[in-house]
């Protein structure tokens, strides 16, 4: 009886112990940070002021690098339990030209950063399938350069706004060490822009613990018109990222 009694203790502790191992890696918050590399085409249309022209473009990845002045993307994510925090940072310099007329050219230079911030709740959590649900903001800061040397007019403009934005991030396990990553956003809704939405889809492999590589393909696009202003553009192509989580 007494053995009986010694063993019913022990498991006892045992299950406590594991209770609290368990609730103090789920209270842990846990981080990942991934700088990528997005190689990314470019098109639409860039009214800088009310009177100036419209440079309109359609640029692939190639082209654009033939423009690119220089680029930076990151994102990164914070979890606590079912919590999550979730942030992107982009910023790209380009310039380009096009023809207003016969023998009058258009030069233009855009200079785009965008800053995601959102918090949400994992609203859905399997072994194999993870639902975040979140809302927050995106930031956006474009400088724009519009030069015509030919008719001797040139215009330059900073627009700065903040959208509102929901998003939903869907992660997926398929095998040992491979997983997918789908993210969708929407905002803008005519507070900042008249809408920005973006949609990101990657697969994942996980190398140990720490580090992760995946791939994918990412759109982001932007319309707003605001007092003779104009800012229509989209960027879309593959991406290579690496992972660290700590």
């Amino acid at each position: 009886m007494l053995k009986s009694s010694s063993l019913v203790a022990a498991i006892g502790l045992i299950a406590t112990g594991f209770a609290t191992h368990t609730h103090a890696q789920e209270s842990a918050w846990r981080y990942q940070l991934t700088p990528y590399v997005w190689m990314t085409g470019l098109s639409g249309d860039l009214r800088p002021l009310a009177n100036s022209p419209t440079v309109s473009t359609s640029h692939s990845f190639s082209n654009v690098m033939d423009d690119l002045e220089g680029a930076f993307f990151m994102a990164g994510s914070a979890r606590q339990d079912r919590w999550v925090l979730f942030g992107d940072i982009t910023w790209a310099s380009l310039s380009n030209e096009s023809m207003l007329l016969p023998g009058v050219a258009v030069k233009g230079n855009l200079r785009q950063r965008s800053l995601t911030a959102a918090a949400g709740y994992q609203v859905v959590s399997t072994p194999t399938q993870y639902l975040d649900l979140l809302a927050g903001a995106r930031a956006w800061r474009i400088e724009a350069d519009v030069k015509v040397p030919a008719l001797g007019v040139s215009a330059s403009d900073t627009e700065r706004w903040v959208d509102p934005l929901l998003a939903a991030r869907l992660r997926s396990t398929w095998a040992t060490n491979w997983s997918t990553l789908v993210h969708v956003d929407a905002g803008g809704f005519g507070i900042g822009s008249d809408s920005t939405w973006q949609a990101v889809a990657t697969a994942n492999y996980q190398i140990n613990e720490t580090f992760l590589l995946s791939t994918g393909f990412r759109h982001l696009a932007v319309d707003r018109d605001e007092n003779g202003t104009r800012v229509d553009v989209s960027m879309s192509g593959p991406l290579l990222g690496a992972t660290w989580m700590f």
